[in-house]
């Protein structure tokens, strides 16, 4: 092997090794949006997000979500778990104008997702239970907001 080698073998392990954690164990993301007021800001939260709870199935109502939007699956949105498949779950229909309460049992193999902020959210009251395979990871540390936000 020559010199070159020597060189680029330790830059493809570290870029394998980069993707497998980002793929696998977990990554950081960035959120925007009121939907998650008061727990997280309108702009710039960090939050560490982890894999390993979405493949073992140790998920829990009260845990924050990251998950593909069912709506658009470009998108990857951020709100609380409610309830998952099985569970019976009251909300309100339509906060902004009534206070008239539906409840439903979430079906086999999904979840019900709620943002915090629920007279500025768009979440299963929306768009309905969100499939379980959806679900990317669960937020487990925030501490700072992106500077200049």
């Amino acid at each position: 092997m020559g010199e070159w080698s020597s060189r680029v073998i330790p830059i493809v392990r570290g870029l394998c090794l980069l993707y497998v954690t980002h793929k696998y164990l977990g990554t950081t993301v960035v959120t925007y949006g009121p939907s998650m007021l008061p727990t997280l800001g309108i702009t710039g939260n960090v939050l560490l997000m982890e894999r390993i709870s979405t493949r073992t199935g140790k998920l829990r109502p009260g845990d924050v979500v990251f998950f593909r939007s069912p709506e658009n699956p470009r998108r990857v949105v951020c709100k609380r778990l409610v309830g998952m498949e099985g569970d019976q779950v009251t909300y309100v229909v339509d906060p902004k104008n009534s206070d008239k309460c539906n409840t439903i049992v979430v079906p086999k193999g999904h979840v019900w997702v709620e943002g915090d902020n629920i007279y500025n959210t768009k979440d299963s009251r929306n768009f309905g239970a969100v499939p379980y395979g959806l679900v990317e990871g669960k937020a487990f540390w925030t501490r700072f907001r992106i500077l200049g936000t």
